[in-house]
């Protein structure tokens, strides 16, 4: 929200201030709904998006926001919105740590659908690799 994101640019500046450094604003960005970091957009979706593969269901759990992003949407954050973006959170400070792949075999891959959205998980010798899930576009529906 506006009010933590001001008391953080305060907290950053007066600290820059006291280890007398010093910005230059004509070079500074500030109040931007989005920065692309090495090739990657950061925003409250495009960061968590990133590690969708962390997290089990993340399109499940994401979806009230998801929505935000549509067009013709109009934005309101209420409770439903609220609770999915803290159950992120937590889930992004909490993710399993994912094995790395060994080899080229033994991999299985489980995978279920529904007509709202897809979800998948790699395991290879009973440990997870990867998650992958996404919902289904309206064209994608049938």
């Amino acid at each position: 929200d506006e009010k933590e994101h001001e008391e953080h640019l305060k907290a950053i500046l007066e600290l820059l201030k006291k280890k007398e450094l010093y910005a230059k604003f004509s070079k500074c960005e500030i109040w931007i709904p989005k920065v692309q970091f090495l090739g990657h957009v950061i925003d409250s979706q495009g960061l968590a998006g990133y590690y969708r593969r962390f997290i089990e269901g993340f399109s499940k759990i994401a979806k009230p926001m998801t929505k935000l992003t549509q067009k013709k949407v109009k934005f309101e954050w209420g409770n439903k919105k609220e609770a999915s973006f803290q159950l992120l959170k937590q889930k992004l400070c909490s993710a399993p740590i994912l094995a790395l792949p060994e080899g080229s075999e033994d991999f299985i891959v489980y995978c279920d659908a529904s007509n709202k959205g897809l979800g998948a998980v790699l395991m290879q010798r009973e440990k997870v690799i990867s998650y992958a899930s996404c919902q289904l576009k309206v064209h994608e529906k049938n």
